[in-house]
Order: C-alpha cells, then structure tokens, then sequence
C-alpha cells in the first residue's frame, strides 16, 4: 500500500524529482571528490613543499565545496516542496472521500481513528518522502562511489570496508527489528488517546455532574501510560543507534590508522591516501547509516499508509448514481413505499415496511417511543443512509437516482442534535443560503424565534459561535439550526425533534410563524411531544420500526392504543380532547 500511496500522489511531481535526483548525485559526486583532492594537497603540495600547488589545489577545493552546496539546497528544496505537496494532496483527498461518506462509514472509522488517519499517518507518510528525497538518494550513490573511491585511493585496505560495511548492517538491523513492532503499535495506541480525549472533551459536563473525574483520569492515565512506554521502549532501541554506529565507526578509523601507517611506513601508501582512505570510510558508514535509517522509517510508515489507503479504498455505501437526474418533475413530494432498513450486523431491521406520502401544504408527523426508528426514518431521506428494501422519492425520483447537489438544495434539515460551526451567527446562517440578504437572516431569525436573544448580543449577526454551539444554550442552539434551515426556503422540511429543547410556549409561537413559511412546502416532523404535532395533517405512530397508526390527531386518539398510551402519559383528559 505504500508503494501504490506514493506512486498515485506523486506521479504529478515528476519534474521536481528527478531535480532532486540529478542535483542529489551531483552534491554527492562533489563530496566524495573532495577527499581525493585533500588527499592531492597532503602528497603533492605539503609533502613536497609546493605552496603554489596548495594555492590551486584549495581553489578547486572551494569551487567543488560551493557547487556541493549550492546542489544540497536545491535538492533539499525541490524534496520539501514535493514532500509538502504531497501530504497536501493526500489530505486533500482523505477529506475529499470522507465527505462522501455516509454515517455507516464515518461510525465504522469513527472520528477518533479519521483524525489520526488524516493528520498523523499522512504526517509519517511524507516524512518518509521527504527523507526518501535527502537521504534515500545520496545513501546508494555516496556507499558506492566511496567504495570505489577507497578502492582507488588503496586496495590493500579493502578488507576493512568488507569487514565493516557487514558488521555495521547487522548491529542495525538487530536494532531495527526490535523497533518495527513498537512503530506498528504506536498508531494503535495514538488512536485510543485521541478517542479517550476525545469523549472526555465533549462529555466533559457529563463527568462532572456524575462526578467521574477519578475514573476518566484514570482511563486516560491507563491509555497516555501504554502510549509512553510503547514510545519509550522504541525511544530506547533508536538511542542505541547512532552509538552502535560511532562505535563501529571509530573501530574502523583506528583499524584504518593502524593497518594504514604499516603500509604508510612500509611505502605502499601515501600519507595524502590514507587520510583520503579513512574520509571514504566514514562516507561508507554514514551512507549505511542513513539507508538503515530509512529502512527504519519505512515499516511505521508502511502502517500509516495502509490506514490511509484504507480510507481512500473505501466506497461509500450511497454512490452517486451514473445518471444522476437533476430536475425533479414534483416539487416538495415525499414517497415511503415498502422501506425496510437494517444497520450492519444488526439482528432484526430498525424500519419495516413503512410506506406513506406527504405532499407540499402537508405536514406529516412521526412520533413513537425511543429506538421506534423515527430519526432512521429521516435520516433516509436526505440519504445519509440507503434503505435496505423499498424506495424513498423526493420530488417523484427514487433518492437513489437523485443528484446528490439537487436533492440535498431542496431539503431543509434540523438534526436531533443541533450543531453550529464555529464562526459567527451569519456564517452559520449562511450554511443555508449563500447569497442571503441580512434581511433575509433576520427574518428567518423571527420566524424561529431566535431574533431577540441575536439582537441582545453586542455583535449581532456577527456575535461568535464556538464549535458546536457550546457558547449558547441548547435552546437557542436549536433556533439557530431551524434558522438555517428556513433560510434557505427548501421545498422540503426536515425537522428530527427539533423542539425538544423549547419551552410549551416558544415551541407554539414557532410552529406558528413557521406556518405561513412552509404553505408550500412539505414538512416531515419527528417529535416526542404530542403538543408540537396535534396539528399535523397526518401523524404516524411508529412502534419497534412498523407504523401501528395512522391519521390526524383526533381519529388515533379514536383506534390508536399506542398513540392513546402516548397521549396519556403527556396530556390531561381535558388537555387531550
């Protein structure tokens, strides 16, 4: 997976890589020429005295330094460049495929696991390209050409390097092997830290009011405890690293000076070569390093782009439809025929063989006991979910053929739970309609009876809004989404228990002005409250996912016994006549 993540994202950064390439092998080329002209000074300009020959020498020296240089920034600079561009890119389509999926997918990743996916496992991945353009290039030339160079300068001294370059690859990769599963476990335990931090952050007024503290430290103690000593244990066998390396590297130098000035007071070598010798050596050395050092990087990042493309892999369960029909031949109508819908791995379904129709002037209201299937049923319409069995049509079309864009422009959704984004009351609005006039957002503020509580913050439309809403109260939270949703002036409304959290009064004073607004626009209303649906052209009662009653407010309270039940346990005899 990582070789196929690599190749797909930088296959537009051709030009850019074989830059790097080319000025990679020219800077290393001019490094190991160096030692070779160092070595020319020693024997042919100190030994014999010839300043002059010091003097050239030395300039072609800095020449070969400054072209070494100059080649090291440009390579450094094309691979950071591709390597930005690069986790950009893949980023950039995680959250490009992620938008497209539906709540089986999101709650099959879960949140937690998609955060890390997006952020700390691309992170790895393009640290590994960006290594693989600095080092991963210089590694192979610079070993080879300093064997080659060695071999030039001496070859009476070249057992050293087949005694070396072994022992050195051995030691590392005893060490690696003890690092790799530690790097595999590391994202596994990353993930749980984020989940747990996670859960505390958004349910932290909950740990309060049940006093859980102690517990929730302790969970996330227990998980921040295995994350340290995973880290730790790999921490520890990368230490050992570079002090195995320096170790057999000034092993090396002593053999290389030891055996060298025998064969430099025998004759055999030049002082100049044998310096020379033992610069080829450390190159050597250093280039096996910084391959071991890649080799260590590719396994963790091998795992991380594995969880990346296992996203990317993952086809959304409501593809768009090949044909996607962008004109619907009637406005605003809703058609249930037949809907059955399980979610994955569950036993029994959560709807069964629900069918009805609502037209635009009609409001039809669901209403039944919790885990009836009530939010499920909305939650099909707008196709966040596919249904198992049966068809869902908006505007006479099955969702299923719907283009995406068309289908989601007519719909006006207030969810069971109300989220705002952050940003300010007017960007939230603006989620509804663009192009909507400061007119329009106050009025669809009156209308959900948000405009008093907007109009006595300082700002007003401008007034901040925390992520998530958490800076107002639920109510107001809840008037703000139906804002948003009647804003945009959909021919479909779409309200999951969206009064809930008002008052008998507001919740009135709503339905009220939303009346005139939804004349001719159909409205679905998912609710708990008898007294928000009383009025609805037809009500459905919903019971373990099959619709046990049907009709308007007085015909159920008629023949209805769930909806009788229902009724009781809210209204007064009185109240419910």
């Amino acid at each position: 997976m990582l070789i196929t993540l690599v190749r797909r994202f930088l296959a537009a950064y051709r030009r850019p890589l074989i830059a790097v390439v080319v000025l990679q092998f020219i800077g290393t080329v001019m490094a190991l020429y160096l030692p070779s002209l160092n070595a020319d000074i020693i024997d042919n300009g100190v030994v014999t005295g010839d300043t002059g020959y010091i003097v050239r020498t030395g300039a072609v020296m800095l020449v070969v330094a400054f072209v070494q240089i100059l080649c090291s920034i440009g390579a450094v600079w094309f691979g950071a460049r591709t390597a930005m561009g690069f986790g950009r890119d893949v980023r950039a389509e995680i959250f490009r495929q992620v938008g497209t999926f539906s709540q089986r997918e999101v709650q099959h990743f879960g949140a937690p696991s998609l955060i890390t996916r997006e952020t700390n496992d691309v992170q790895q991945v393009q640290m590994l390209v960006l290594m693989s353009c600095t080092l991963m290039v210089m590694a192979p030339i610079m070993m080879v050409g300093g064997i080659v160079m060695a071999i030039r300068e001496d070859l009476g001294l070249s057992w050293l390097i087949a005694v070396t370059v072994p022992v050195l690859a051995a030691c590392l990769a005893v060490i690696i092997t003890r690092m790799v599963p530690s790097f595999r476990l590391m994202q596994t335990r990353i993930d749980e830290v984020n989940r747990l931090l996670r859960e505390q952050i958004s349910g932290v007024r909950v740990v309060r009011a049940f006093v859980r503290e102690p517990l929730e430290t302790d969970r996330f103690q227990t998980a921040n405890r295995e994350l340290t000593d995973v880290a730790t244990r790999a921490g520890r066998w990368l230490a050992t690293m570079f002090p195995t390396v320096m170790l057999v590297a000034n092993l090396a130098s002593v053999a290389v000076l030891w055996f060298g000035g025998h064969r430099v007071a025998s004759g055999d070598m030049q002082v100049g070569a044998l310096t020379a010798y033992l610069a080829y050596l450390m190159q050597i050395v250093m280039s096996v390093m910084m391959g071991t050092f890649m080799m260590m990087m590719i396994p963790r990042s091998a795992v991380c782009a594995d969880r990346v493309m296992e996203v990317l892999h993952t086809d959304t369960s409501v593809p768009t439809p090949e044909e996607s029909v962008t004109h619907l031949p009637r406005r605003g109508t809703l058609r249930l025929d037949d809907v059955t819908f399980s979610y994955p791995g569950a036993d029994l379904p959560v709807l069964r063989d629900v069918s009805f129709e609502a037209r635009p002037g009609e409001t039809v209201a669901v209403i039944g006991s919790t885990g009836a299937g009530k939010s499920t049923l909305v939650n099909l319409v707008p196709r966040l979910f596919d249904v198992t069995a049966g068809t869902v049509e908006v505007g006479g079309v099955d969702v299923r053929r719907i283009d995406p864009e068309t289908l989601w422009s007519g719909i006006g959704l207030v969810p069971q739970k109300a989220y705002l984004f952050s940003g300010t009351v007017r960007s939230n609005l603006l989620h509804g309609k663009e192009d909507a006039t400061d007119e329009e957002l106050w009025r669809a503020l009156e209308i959900a009876q948000a405009a008093d509580f907007v109009q006595a913050m300082p700002e007003g439309l401008d007034a901040p809004i925390a992520q998530g809403g958490t800076n107002v109260s639920g109510g107001q939270r809840q008037r703000l989404a139906i804002a948003r949703a009647v804003v945009r002036r959909p021919a479909l409304y779409l309200f999951d228990d969206s009064f809930s959290a008002l008052d008998l009064a507001t919740d009135a004073r709503l339905r009220a002005a939303l009346r005139p607004v939804t004349r001719d626009a159909t409205v679905l209303i998912v609710a708990q409250r008898v007294s928000t649906i009383r009025d609805a052209d037809l009500i459905l009662v919903l019971e373990d996912g099959v619709i046990v009653g049907r009709g308007t407010h007085h015909e159920l309270l008629a023949d209805c016994a769930t909806y009788q039940e229902i009724v009781e346990s809210q209204l007064s005899a009185e109240e419910a006549a």
